[in-house]
């Protein structure tokens, strides 16, 4: 298994497959692309006219000169204004529909990761750190659809005016184009070298920004853990490093894709001098009027505008490309196997679960889980207990689908899980885990979570059935109180029983807990031990034990070490026994 959140240089070949898939994504809005660029074609080519008008009103002047026909140069002029006005439209009507493709584009791509994200399997997500996954679906999608709208604009534009002023050109002077048109290659091969080099800085600088953020969404998380151990400087200096390879990656980006401007430019004005030296020539010996050098001259300046323009934007170009591999690298992550079809159904659930040998690893290579077989019966209160790396967790994460058996299989009332869909099988079980959860909302919709027809007045019962009633009538707004983002405006006991009524609300037939009231004080402990037994009773519950003395009452307990069980039986017969359990019970005993 890859170290947690790590990251990879992505290699050229990726860029190929990420641009491949751009252009698949975009399918959907060829027809407005296109249109923005023919809109974007009209714009230029009426604008291509205005600078021969514009020589035609020279010429009109120094052939009528000193009588100069000026209702000659006005239609003239009035011609350039029309122009100027149909082009502004068009450019207007394009930035319109592109602002519209962006949008929805971008609408569509965050879609399409939130359901990627719902459609991985739990490794992804123990292998890659949140703040990554969240800089693929903020920075990289913006960065990918903000640029991807303005470079079509750009683009199209850059190279409709230079193929237009090619034409324009050659239809004045051929010598003169020539000219102008050598610098071109010249330019286009070294920018090129520049590009390519610049990009595996582009690359790097996406990749440590998705780092970047990881760190800053953990230090926010576990300040106070920082606090306490006196890390703040730890942290700092680690986050600084991550900020300073950031920096210089972004240096570098920059200092070398803005090499393209200024190579660019001085191409093109070397080309410009010569063609003022030479067109002044051809004027002298009267083979160009002065009207056609200085209409000549004006699309010698948009000639060498656009070259610049899309020079300018290889820069854009390489931030695009490294978002769009991080962007579709991610869409492209394997997906949770597909349920079966037709898949099988527990028609009545009575909540006999058992593990027939039951092996299990992450990575393929270390056993987390072997052989593991047990029989549960209906109603049945299950304590899974054993030290750290046991094997517990595990345990219930196969129980859920979170992941699949390396060999082996479990059933639910004789129906293999593995045949059912998962979303059927996760039905089946509520959840109340040592990680409390609730979300942004009121208390009310926190405990309907579960089961969304719920009333009031069944909350309400739930409540009073389990103890928090009270609770929740001391806050500032009962039922309606807003939850904050962190949960920070209520105690960790409070929300430890509010995910204990949240899933008595969802009335599941079978339960699983991972007992956690260390952080807690006695009163709230008994209130959380008594709200467990009342959403057990009756129910075939899973219960990880963390401290022995709260399930003395359980029916059957499974003892793990190095996943495998070596004990199960009741707290009596085991303490009797004498064996790995009264071990652990004895030890506690003795530490409390």
């Amino acid at each position: 298994m890859e170290p947690h959140g790590k990251t990879t240089t992505m290699r050229a070949k990726n860029v190929k497959f990420a641009f491949k898939e751009f252009l698949h994504s975009v399918k959907p809005y060829w027809l407005p692309i296109l249109l923005s660029v023919l809109l974007a074609v009209g714009s230029a080519v009426l604008g291509l006219f205005v600078p021969k008008l514009l020589g035609d009103m020279t010429n009109i002047a120094v052939d009528t000169y000193p009588n100069i026909d000026w209702g000659a140069v006005g239609s003239k002029a009035i011609m350039v204004i029309i122009l100027f006005a149909l082009s502004a439209v068009l450019q207007y009507a394009q930035a319109f529909v592109l602002a519209v493709v962006s949008a929805n584009y971008t609408k569509d791509l965050r879609e399409k990761i939130i359901t990627k994200i719902s459609n991985l399997p739990i490794s992804y997500f123990d292998k890659h750190k949140f703040g990554d996954t969240l800089s693929r679906m903020t920075n990289d999608v913006d960065v990918l659809t903000t640029s991807m709208s303005q470079e079509i604009a750009d683009i199209s534009l850059s190279l409709t005016i230079l193929i237009g002023v090619m034409i324009m050109m050659l239809t004045i002077s051929v010598p003169l184009s020539l000219v102008s048109f050598v610098v071109v290659p010249i330019s286009v091969l070294v920018v090129g070298g520049i590009t390519n080099f610049a990009q595996k800085y582009f690359r790097e600088q996406q990749n440590t920004l998705g780092t970047l953020n990881s760190k800053i969404e953990e230090d926010y998380a576990g300040i106070i853990i920082i606090k306490s151990n006196s890390y703040e400087k730890t942290a700092s200096d680690s986050f600084n490093a991550t900020n300073q390879k950031l920096a210089k990656a972004a240096t570098r980006a920059q200092v070398f894709s803005s090499l393209s401007f200024p190579v660019t430019h001085v191409f093109t004005n070397l080309g410009y001098i010569a063609i003022c030296i030479l067109g002044g020539m051809f004027v002298i010996d009267g083979n160009l009027s002065i009207g056609s050098i200085q209409a000549f001259i004006q699309y010698v300046s948009r000639f060498n505008r656009p070259i610049t323009e899309i020079a300018s934007t290889t820069a854009t170009i390489q931030s695009i490309l490294a978002a769009s591999e991080r962007i579709f690298e991610f869409l492209s992550e394997k997906e949770e196997t597909p349920d079966e079809d037709p898949a099988m159904e527990v028609a009545k659930v009575k909540g006999e679960v058992e593990f027939h040998d039951v092996d299990f690893s992450y990575d393929g290579k270390t056993p987390i889980i072997k052989h593991f077989s047990v029989k549960v019966k209906s109603g049945t209160n299950v304590a899974i207990v054993g030290p750290t790396g046991a094997g517990k967790t595990t345990v219930i994460n196969l129980l859920m689908r979170f992941y699949e058996p390396t060999s082996g299989y479990i059933t639910v009332d004789g129906v293999p899980i593995n045949k059912m869909k998962r979303a059927d099988v996760r039905q089946l079980f509520g959840m109340v885990l040592q990680d409390t959860w609730l979300f942004s909302g009121s208390v009310e919709e926190n405990l309907k979570y579960g089961r969304k027809n719920a009333s009031l007045k069944d909350i309400q019962e739930v409540a009073k059935f389990c103890n928090i009633e009270h609770i929740v009538e001391a806050l500032p707004h009962g039922y309606n109180t807003m939850i904050s983002e962190d949960s920070d405006n209520i105690s960790a006991g409070e929300k430890q029983l509010l995910t204990i009524a949240r899933a008595m609300v969802a009335n599941p037939p079978m339960m699983i807990l991972d007992e956690a009231t260390s952080n807690v004080d006695t009163r709230t402990e008994h209130l959380i031990q008594d709200s467990f037994e009342k959403l057990t009773s009756g129910r075939t519950s899973f219960v990880i034990a963390h401290r022995l003395s709260t399930i003395r009452n359980a029916d059957l307990i499974l003892v793990m070490r190095d996943g495998e069980i070596v004990e199960q039986g009741n707290h009596n017969s085991l303490l009797k026994a004498g064996g790995f359990y009264a071990d652990l019970y004895n030890s506690q005993f003795a530490e409390n």
